[in-house]
């Protein structure tokens, strides 16, 4: 084999082998964005002590993922024991309160995972609670918190909301509230 075929079969080898490691990392980048779980649909159902009801005859009130989004939009800007700090989007908790007309004064969120926690409905006014559904601009998915995660701006209250109980607030993956 003289030097100038051994030349033309080292770039032909090269060529194949670029060719295929494109293909392979077109495949892996398919599969990648195939693999990625779209955010789940956003929905809340609220019970309980209740003015206005979207589900009369199941005394809730419905919110479509078009009502949430409509709703006006807050930030918290905070860490949390799951996540660095980060940028929390959604609805205040007292704006959705106030659309159902809520008359209690604790509210039991409902999750995915069937936990329940109860808060006072003063931590809207203390805290200025958000439902978050996104994070630094990214919608939750199930898998990182979502559809719905309660937020506290615990960064500015780090004595009040640090620790078991504070952590016990943050609840993620929320489905339905029950005003009590």
């Amino acid at each position: 084999m003289t030097k100038s075929t051994a030349r033309v079969n080292d770039r032909q080898r090269a060529v194949t082998g670029a060719r295929w490691a494109a293909g392979l990392m077109l495949a892996l980048a398919a599969w990648n964005a195939q693999a990625q779980p779209a955010p789940a649909p956003l929905s809340l159902d609220v019970q309980g002590k209740i003015g206005k009801t979207t589900d009369a005859a199941n005394k809730t009130y419905h919110f479509t993922e078009a009502q949430l989004l409509a709703l006006p939009v807050h930030s918290i800007t905070t860490s949390t024991t799951w996540t660095p700090r980060s940028t929390f989007t959604g609805p205040l908790l007292a704006d959705i309160l106030k659309t159902v007309g809520a008359t209690g004064s604790q509210v039991e969120i409902h999750t995915l995972d069937d936990y329940t926690y109860t808060i006072p409905v003063s931590d809207c006014d203390r805290y200025g609670v958000v439902v978050a559904y996104s994070m630094n601009g990214r919608r939750l998915k199930i898998s990182d918190f979502g559809p719905l995660f309660l937020i506290y701006p615990r960064d500015a209250f780090p004595d009040e909301l640090a620790g078991a109980s504070g952590d016990s607030k943050f609840v993620w993956q929320i489905k339905a509230l029950i005003v009590k």
